[in-house]
């Protein structure tokens, strides 16, 4: 039995690919940054031009590149919060992606934490996204986020810049 469960652990273990991990010191005290995440106006502020936030375990991120959007259409990017650490970590996952978005199965295993760190009178932002398998459709959505996190991290850097 205890065989059985090892060859079991270090099969999933072999499955799970590293989290992708993104790092950006933004130049903001990390209350005016978790602000930003964790608001509607603040997160209109620098990510998309349509937003919704109800802060809460079980409360939704829902937002939209298209301006005009009622956050309810097949636009719509609704991030489920499944717990957070006022001022200090926010853990998200998508529950509902665009229509055309093509990684639809893998991202029902993905999730991705954001942890806050002051630096002084600035934060350390990490975003950790985590989930990602072996399997082609995971590898590939994997590289889509590389790419995507490192923008988000960016565009959230110069919102604070002076």
């Amino acid at each position: 039995m205890f065989h059985l469960i090892l060859i079991t652990l270090a099969l999933t273990m072999q499955s799970q690919a590293a989290p992708l991990e993104h790092v950006a010191v933004v130049d903001a005290p990390v209350g005016e940054v978790w602000k930003v995440w964790t608001t509607s106006e603040g997160v209109k502020s620098w990510m998309v031009p349509s937003a919704e936030v109800d802060l809460r375990v079980g409360g939704h991120i829902r937002t939209s590149y298209s301006p005009n959007s009622d956050l309810k259409g097949e636009d719509v990017i609704e991030n489920t919060i499944i717990c957070y650490d006022p001022m200090r970590m926010l853990s998200i996952k998508a529950t509902k992606v665009p229509k055309q978005f093509p990684f639809k199965i893998a991202m029902q295993q993905a999730w991705t934490v954001i942890y806050l760190e002051a630096v002084g009178t600035r934060t350390k932002v990490t975003s950790r996204m985590l989930g990602f398998t072996n399997e082609p459709e995971s590898v590939e959505m994997r590289k889509f986020f590389n790419g995507g996190n490192q923008m988000t991290l960016d565009a959230l850097s110069k919102r604070f810049q002076k």
